[in-house]
Parts: structure tokens; sequence; C-alpha cells
């Protein structure tokens, strides 16, 4: 099934990122809208995953000299102009015709590490040819064909994200109602099919897509893909202090916290509140990443104060590619590094690891 998307380049006007859902809405098709800021169930798990940052207060602090924020951080030997990237996205072909390739462009330019999903509309290559140079992940769905994950994980350039957390989708009803389809092509699915006949890679349901997945996945699965590639390996779909430590023991290279944007088990807690636990059971062995509700530079601040490293965003993202294409992506980067910035300096902090190391307090 074919979707119009936008074909939109430019910077975006934002006055906060909550607001460009929306602006979407009125310019997208009802379906592909639908699939794209939709969660499981009653949607509590999602919003709860924004409204949890109000359960910690920042302490402002005054007379500390500070009259500037610097945002650069670093992760491994990648330098960063910013703390927050992007969440992979499956789909983005839904949101703009350059897809993930205008993805990659906009996050490029924005000094920040771009993820591309398996179920993207561009190929791991056409979206590192848009930004050579820049750090790319590859989020991996594991497949029960493992001739797929050796043919896939060869393409992946800097990392390897395993998501874990979704075997199967959440039980999304207005996907259900919309009768929503993924959109052709699916490249990196459909080079695979070609080169081994299998006849995969073809438009399917959201069922159908998850029914290639594995589902059975265990910790043994770690190391089966650090047999196939050399590259870090992060577990995605952390949410409890338990997997996290499994995960470590397994091999993991760092922890990705996330609820998948509230998009799978509805009832489950926010990301942000499990975040301190997780982080303390981490104990800094190897880097956290945390996304699932991020509207904020706030947000942003909250969750480093939480034992994060790297903050990640995902609908926004999309949202910023719909509008604006690669350069309303960046538009989305500079606005939410424009409140960090001013949340760190009204925190009394100068640096990414200043503010790792600030206090935060219960709200009452």
């Amino acid at each position: 099934m074919t979707y119009q998307a936008s074909n939109e380049e430019h910077p975006i006007e934002i006055i906060n990122i909550a607001s460009l859902e929306g602006r979407v809405k009125e310019r997208m098709e009802k379906g592909a809208f639908g699939y794209i800021r939709g969660g499981s169930e009653d949607e509590w798990t999602m919003k709860e995953n924004t409204s949890s940052f109000h359960n910690k207060t920042i302490m402002p602090r005054v007379l500390r000299g500070i009259d500037h924020a610097d945002l650069h951080t670093k992760l491994w030997d990648i330098d960063l102009a910013t703390p927050i990237i992007q969440a992979p996205s499956a789909a983005q072909g839904l949101a703009h015709e350059k897809g993930e390739a205008d993805t990659a462009k906009g996050v490029a330019a924005a000094g920040s590490i771009f993820s591309i999903s398996t179920y993207a509309n561009t190929t791991i290559e056409d979206a590192a040819a848009a930004a050579p140079n820049a750090p790319q992940f590859f989020q991996l769905y594991m497949s029960k064909d493992d001739g797929f994950n050796a043919f896939i994980l060869e393409k992946a350039v800097k990392a390897v994200i395993l998501t874990a957390d979704s075997t199967l989708g959440g039980y999304r009803e207005e996907d259900i109602v919309n009768k929503f389809q993924f959109p052709l092509p699916m490249p990196n699915l459909a080079a695979y099919s070609a080169e081994s006949d299998s006849g995969d890679g073809e438009g399917k349901g959201i069922a159908e897509i998850y029914a290639a997945a594995k589902q059975g996945l265990v910790p043994e699965d770690i190391k089966k893909i650090k047999d196939l590639t050399s590259l870090p390996v992060f577990v995605k779909g952390i949410q409890s202090p338990e997997d996290a430590e499994v995960a470590i023991a397994a091999g993991a290279d760092g922890i990705w916290i996330s609820n998948h944007g509230g998009r799978q088990l509805d009832g489950g807690p926010a990301s942000f509140d499990v975040l301190p636990l997780i982080a303390g059971v981490v104990n800094k062995r190897v880097p956290i990443v945390f996304d699932s509700g991020v509207r904020r530079g706030e947000h942003v601040f909250k969750a480093l104060a939480s034992g994060a490293d790297l903050v990640a965003i995902g609908r926004p993202v999309i949202y910023g590619l719909n509008l604006g294409g690669a350069e309303g992506v960046t538009s989305v980067f500079n606005h939410l590094n424009k409140e960090l910035s001013i949340t760190m300096q009204l925190a009394g902090t100068r640096t990414i690891d200043e503010v790792k190391n600030t206090r935060l307090y219960d709200a009452k």
C-alpha cells in the first residue's frame, strides 16, 4: 500500500515540540498519522511517559558564573554536538518522500546520531550516503531466518540496536480501525528476498511483519549477533533492572531504556520512572540511552541527571521530517537544544557532565 507523503524541504518554526503533532495531523493521511502517533490499548503508558517527568524537579542555582551552556558530549569515539540523538523509527516514507535519507541528513546537520530500522523505506546504504561520515546505528528486529540476520548485519555502520521489546506488536487499536499497512517499498527486506528468493519484503500488515521476527529472544541471541559483527550492540527495550543485568552479562555493550514510546505493553511503567533504578544497576559499566515521552529540553536534563548518557527522540523527529524534510528534522533538534541550554544555565550547569551530576528532587 502507498501513502501520499510530504515533499517539504525547509526549516520549521517551533514554539514547542508538543504542538507539532496537531500540525502534522492536519496534513497527513489518517492511517499514516495514526501509525506514527498511536500507542497501544488505552495509551496510558504512552501518556505517562511524558507526564512522569513532573515527578521530579530541578533546583534553580544562581551565582555560579554560568554565562552559557556547552551541549557537547561523547559516546565511545563519537563526538556529538548534543546529548539528544534520534530513536529508530520504521517506515519513515509515511512522513516524507525521501524518508530515512532526509532524516539521516537532518540528524547529521544537528551533529547527532541517526538510527535506521530494519523496516525502513530506505536502504541502509542510501541513508548512509545521504550523510557521509556521520554516525549511523542500525536497529535490528532479529529474524527467525539466521541468513537474513547475517545479511543485514554486514551492512550496519557504527553500532547495532537489538530491539528486544517488540517480538510482537502491541494492541494498537487505531491501526486496526484504519486497516494500516506498512508502505512499499521495504528495501532492506526486498534486497535479501532478491538474493535468497525467500519471498520476503513485500508490503504487509503489522501482524505479518512481526510474524517474521524471532519471538523467543534469549540472552544467547546477543552473542549470536556479536558473532556476526564486530560492532557494539545496544539492547533496546530494557525496562527493568533485572533485564539490564541479564543483557550486560550476555555481552551487551550498551543499555537502551525504552518502552517503545508506549506502543507495546500498556499498563507498564513510564520509562523515566524506571531510569534511576536501571542506572543504579548498570553503574556506568556500559552507556545508557533513554527514550520515550521526551518533549522538552527540561525532560532531557532530567533524564541525564537520572542516569542516562544520551537521550533519544522518536515521534518529534518524524513530525519535523513531515513538516520540513531534512531541515525540519534539524529544526526539532535545534529547538530542543535551545530549551536544554536555557534549562542548564538556569540550573547552574555548564556542561553535560555537570548535568549528569545534578541532584533532582521529588515533586510534591
